[in-house]
């Protein structure tokens, strides 16, 4: 079978409809939207464009579920979350073709987002069962307290298109968990991926409407009125800070909970006692996971004077020898950007600082031809108040800025309204925990360039977000406490 053949094969096993109450349907008005291959500008497949009908179907298919969902034994749905992590991993050269052919990722970053996605659905899986409540004394011993977790209820999903499967089964995982039904929002440029998923979890056995997937290009005219019907009792969102803030005001009417995961602008520090070698393994892995397209993703760099010249240099090298091309191709580690509109911001980015007085040691130059290519890029020389270094680039761009003292790294880094994650690079444990106590975010990197982890809280402070997924206080978001009052005359 040829390459062409097999991508053709995987679309055409891909459902295109809406997912509401079990079964798959067209849009009520019968419209689609066309999904783009990024690496070809050309149309892969059309997917029905829900209506907000077809949002509020999906919503009372969600209610209708809740209750079953809810009551089932913990136990059971531990297990249709190990029977879908079971089906994900048969399915994962699938699923990262598709996820490579709708998003641009390479293949092995592709089937490695399987493998994290598939975690998360373990993980909760095992966390199901760990529910706990709680018997008291109350101090005056004439009482004695209950306390009873329940599923918080029907909770609303709206996830982006970096990570098409590990930004929903972080979401979705949880929330089945904790027994709560659900509906999820894909993100427009992305679907495919979770259209699968949604099969994977109906074969896994999960009830009918305890998972509702709508896509749809008006995101706000769709999910509005489901936030403010007042049903859904939780909102979970992945994505920009400014629609982030929105949502939030949405939320606020019916008094939902919120999680938000929002915007990052992450600082990587390099110090001059830092392992330099070390350090540009970890700009490599902060820097171009996802072709740069992560909030996690190192977007300023702050290396100290004295080992600023061979961490460029280094870096530079290490990023110049990258394969750029289709995912789908042997050997090509970096794809093409989402779309063009995120071409052209990355490439005004790298104007402004060049204009400015960066200097450009790799890239630098989108290329000639079809789809969205820009080239591993790093600069140095880049001015604090360029605006690469306060707005998120989600792109493979590097800019060293120089720094002269630990304090002035801090500073620069703590200087911005966003606070997700950040990355240090030290052999000296006092300053790394001094370091890491000072910065303001909600996760540090400290010799490394990799913090997601489904096993850890991930999430941010400041304009970053509310709340933490993943770890063993991710299901927390989905569970609320009732206190039992009894009373005692023994």
């Amino acid at each position: 079978m040829t390459n062409a053949d097999r991508e053709r094969k995987v679309l055409d096993a891909v459902p295109t409809g809406l997912f509401i109450g079990g079964r798959w349907r067209d849009a009520e008005n019968g419209a689609t939207a066309k999904v783009e291959d990024p690496s070809t500008g050309e149309v892969l497949l059309e997917v029905a464009d829900a209506s907000p009908a077809d949002g509020m179907a999906a919503l009372d298919a969600a209610h209708t579920a809740q209750p079953t969902i809810a009551a089932m034994a913990p136990r059971q749905r531990s297990e249709i979350l190990y029977r879908a992590y079971q089906l994900l991993h048969e399915r994962a050269d699938d699923l990262a073709m598709l996820m490579t052919l709708e998003m641009g990722k390479p293949l092995a970053e592709a089937k490695g987002e399987v493998v994290y996605a598939s975690e998360f659905l373990r993980w909760f899986a095992e966390e199901a069962v760990r529910i706990d409540g709680g018997y008291q004394i109350a101090p005056n011993g004439q009482t004695r307290f209950l306390t009873i977790r329940q599923p918080v209820g029907v909770c609303v999903f709206v996830t982006p298109w970096n990570f098409p499967l590990a930004m929903g089964t972080r979401k979705i995982a949880p929330a089945i968990a904790a027994g709560c039904a659900s509906i999820i929002k894909p993100a427009p440029q992305t679907p495919l991926t979770m259209l699968a998923f949604a099969q994977v979890l109906a074969d896994a056995g999960l009830p009918d409407g305890a998972l509702n997937v709508i896509n749809a290009t008006d995101a706000g005219g769709v999910m509005e009125p489901i936030i403010r019907d007042g049903r859904a009792r939780k909102i979970s969102f992945t994505g920009s800070t400014p629609v982030g803030k929105k949502l939030l005001a949405q939320a606020a009417d019916k008094v939902l909970r919120t999680s938000l995961e929002l915007g990052g602008n992450a600082s990587f520090i390099v110090l001059d006692d830092a392992d330099v070698d070390s350090a540009v393994e970890g700009a490599m892995v902060a820097k171009m996971r996802n072709m740069g397209e992560a909030c996690t993703a190192a977007n300023r760099f702050y290396v100290q004077r004295g080992v600023a010249d061979e961490f460029a240099r280094k870096l530079a090298e290490k990023m110049g020898a990258l394969t750029v091309g289709r995912g789908t191709e042997d050997g090509v580690q970096v794809g093409p950007l989402i779309d063009g509109k995120g071409l052209s911001k990355v490439t005004d980015l790298v104007a402004d600082a060049v204009a400015n007085g960066a200097k450009v040691a790799i890239g630098g130059t989108a290329q000639d031809g079809p789809g969205y290519f820009y080239p591993p890029t790093v600069l140095t020389d880049v001015p604090v108040n360029s605006r690469l270094n306060h707005e998120e680039i989600f792109g493979p761009v590097a800019p060293i800025t120089v720094v002269d003292s630990e304090s002035q790294a801090l500073d620069a880094a703590n200087a911005t309204e966003f606070g997700l994650v950040n990355y240090v690079y030290t052999r000296d444990l006092n300053r790394a925990l001094r370091i890491s106590e000072r910065l303001e975010s909600g996760m540090i990197g400290l010799n490394t360039g990799l913090v997601s982890n489904p096993a850890a809280p991930f999430g941010g402070v400041k304009e970053s977000g509310l709340g933490r997924e993943g770890g063993n206080v991710g299901i927390e978001e989905f569970l609320e406490t009732k206190y039992v009052a009894i009373g005692f005359s023994g």
